[in-house]
């Protein structure tokens, strides 16, 4: 009798050290997704920084490109307001193409293009566009991770129910599937 006791208890033990040390690997998991989506923001937050010297420049030689500038302000803004992964994904979309829009348009001025701050602003931008690349990809590569674990037998059966949920990746807006044209 003494002995189904104790097998009893060891197997709740055991059982019960299981969940835990699940329950742990999910919460460290989580956090390292979170940890990824805040540097896609340091970054996203770096780029924005940014615009307005670049708006600046920009409005200095190129004032009646109102409209190119005004898309660029208002994509930040809704940058700067987006709350979900599903929105900042959008949003960085937008500022995206606002931006490429922008620069295009000071090709059509030399002595903007050549001015050394509007040069070094165009440099800064083009690194922060890679570091968004290389934080997005990372936050997908933990997201990714995290996914797989939850939607996996065994964790599956207990991750819903303490409350871990599959995470958005972060995805590249629609207008990026189509081919830019390029004319000469």
């Amino acid at each position: 009798m003494k002995k189904s006791w104790f097998i009893l208890i060891a197997v709740v033990i055991v059982f019960g050290a299981w969940v835990v040390s699940g329950y742990n690997g999910l919460v460290g998991m989580d956090e390292g997704v979170n940890n990824k989506l805040a540097q896609v923001q340091t970054q996203l937050q770096r780029r924005n920084d940014l615009i307005p010297n670049l708006v600046s420049t920009v409005k200095g030689y190129a004032s009646h490109e109102q409209a190119a500038i005004q898309a660029v302000s208002d994509a930040r803004a809704k940058l700067g307001g987006a709350r979900t992964v599903e929105e900042m994904s959008q949003a960085d979309g937008e500022l995206s193409s606002a931006l490429s829009r922008l620069l295009m348009i000071t090709e059509n001025y030399p002595n903007l293009k050549a001015d050394q701050n509007f040069r070094a602003l165009q440099d800064e931008l083009a690194g922060t566009e890679n570091r968004i690349a290389v934080a997005r990809k990372d936050y997908n590569d933990e997201v990714n991770v995290y996914n797989s674990k939850v939607r996996t037998f065994p964790t599956s059966l207990y991750a819903g129910m303490l409350g871990f949920q599959q995470k958005p990746y972060f995805q590249a807006d629609q207008s990026a599937q189509a081919a830019p044209k390029v004319q000469f």
